[in-house]
């Protein structure tokens, strides 16, 4: 265990695992982001990042009990809330990831006065399973190409050592996320050594994905804080149609659109994202951030 890191108690006798970064006076929570360490930690110059995986992934708690976890993202929600306390925020900045930018706003429509900014990095959409049209949506050959080469590895599954085997999947997904297959070998979000990665995907089936297919967001006005959205316009994982309704819908909310990137911008353009990110949590919109007024580019 590093320096940093520790646990901290859920309120149903879950653990969560986290890492402080830095020690500068201003926080941001970072839920389940681990695979952005490296990457952020050029934010921690005069911040501090604390950083900590969600129940039942990473080095959290694993969790066996039904009732744990049968709320989905709901708990995620609350967990965040557990720890904002924990470490005496008032008012907590926050970065979401994929589905954690999505669950960002859930949090700060329930507690927004504990929220004083987000950042959504490649969020998922707000309604699950909506369509949009083939210029927001990256749905290229790459994409089609790799869930055929997934669903040729499942066959290997139950012959082929667990650790190997999410090794193989990552081996084969990485390259959705960006745009430039030469960049493909910088994503490294496996974390293949741990049970919980690899039973992911049974969790997210389970209990995650279905309460977040059950989100109507009919109160999102009640979000007020300041959210700054930054996608791929290749995303491939969430269709950049998904940022720009978010920027559209959310009532303080302005879009960063990275070009030629997909659901890593920051590794496709750390200048434009970080720099951008920068900007935001020290109180101002970035040059590049859009209010968005239609879902057309």
């Amino acid at each position: 265990m590093q320096q940093g890191q520790r646990y901290l108690p859920a309120g149903d006798g879950v653990r969560l695992f986290f890492q402080q970064i830095g020690s500068g006076p201003k926080p941001v929570v970072i839920p389940n982001g681990f695979h952005m360490i490296d990457d952020f930690q050029c934010l921690s110059e005069d911040r501090t990042l604390i950083v900590y995986d969600l129940r039942n992934r990473g080095w959290s708690d694993h969790v066996s009990d039904p009732s744990k976890l049968t709320r989905g993202i709901h708990n995620d929600v609350d967990d965040l809330e557990t720890v904002r306390r924990h470490f005496g925020i008032s008012q907590v900045d926050l970065i979401g990831h994929s589905y954690l930018g999505l669950m960002v706003i859930l949090y700060a429509m329930k507690y927004p006065a504990c929220v004083n900014r987000v950042v959504q990095i490649g969020p998922m959409q707000p309604h699950a399973g909506k369509q949009y049209p083939a210029d927001l949506t990256c749905a290229d050959e790459t994409l089609a190409e790799v869930f055929s080469k997934l669903g040729e590895l499942q066959k290997e599954r139950e012959s082929t050592d667990p650790v190997e085997f999410c090794e193989k999947f990552w081996d084969i997904l990485r390259v959705i996320y960006v745009s430039n297959p030469t960049d493909a070998d910088k994503i490294n979000w496996g974390r293949c050594e741990l049970a919980n990665e690899r039973n992911m995907m049974r969790y997210w089936n389970d209990s995650i994905f279905p309460s977040i297919k059950e989100l109507k967001f009919e109160d999102v006005s009640k979000a007020q804080a300041p959210v700054l959205t930054i996608h791929g316009i290749k995303d491939r994982s969430a269709p950049y149609g998904g940022g720009r309704e978010w920027a559209m819908m959310l009532p303080n909310a302005r879009l960063v659109s990275v070009e030629n990137a997909g659901h890593a911008p920051w590794v496709e353009n750390p200048e434009l994202v970080f720099g951008s990110i920068q900007t935001f949590l020290d109180g101002e919109w970035p040059e590049a951030a859009e209010k968005v007024t239609s879902m057309d580019l």
